[in-house]
């Protein structure tokens, strides 16, 4: 089971590591700007697990209430100077530090991966939650359950743990949760161990 102080001492730990591996481009990018350009409307839009600053608070900040959280302090400090008109809070998912219905879409990049499986659901409800009613929701999943820890994660000598619930399950999450699957897409996981790991990307809205 996922240790959620291993997750974010890890995410302190590899600040700059992980900086390095991450890109601006790539599958997941196009994935994230496609979402991004299906809710023009929106304009209160929440990153959950922002980490150093994802394109949702860099891209939006500026036209748009854009809201980071992460638990990570490290992660949050790095995304002050990479998205610095976005407003930023430290809190867990499963207790996002917002109101209810205060939101247009939440974005979910790379992060509930980190969740242990029990509290996946509990991560779900929350986004509906803070959701306003029709409100907009990106998440990404593996395709296969499977957890797992590496404790020389991208060599930075730091540990990393995941828990993955897989796509069948969290299809069915979600529908728990309130929300319609409106779209899915696949892609490669760049920074996984194996090469051909890939990414479930689910588009849902709330229902009303």
């Amino acid at each position: 089971m996922v240790d959620r102080d291993a997750v974010r001492h890890g995410y302190d730990g590899m600040a700059a590591t992980y900086a390095a591996e991450r890109s601006d481009d790539g599958r997941d990018v196009d994935i994230l700007d496609e979402f991004l350009a299906s809710i023009p409307d929106a304009e209160r839009v929440l990153d959950v697990g922002c980490g150093q600053g994802t394109p949702v608070l860099r891209e939006l900040s500026a036209s748009a209430t854009a809201v980071g959280v992460d638990f990570s302090r490290r992660q949050l400090e790095l995304a002050t100077q990479n998205a610095p008109d976005a407003s930023l809070a430290q809190g867990d998912m499963t207790r996002l530090p917002v109101r209810d219905g205060s939101f247009d879409a939440v974005t979910a990049f790379h992060s509930l991966i980190h969740v242990p499986f029990g509290d996946h659901q509990t991560v779900l409800d929350e986004f509906a939650r803070v959701l306003d009613s029709g409100g907009r929701l990106l998440v990404t999943e593996g395709p296969e359950e499977w957890s797992g820890t590496n404790p020389d994660w991208l060599d930075s000598g730091v540990e990393m743990q995941w828990s993955i619930a897989g796509a069948d399950a969290t299809r069915e999450q979600l529908r728990s949760a309130g929300f319609s699957v409106v779209d899915e897409w696949g892609g490669p996981n760049e920074l996984a161990d194996e090469e051909d790991a890939r990414w479930v990307f689910f588009a849902a809205r709330l229902d009303a």
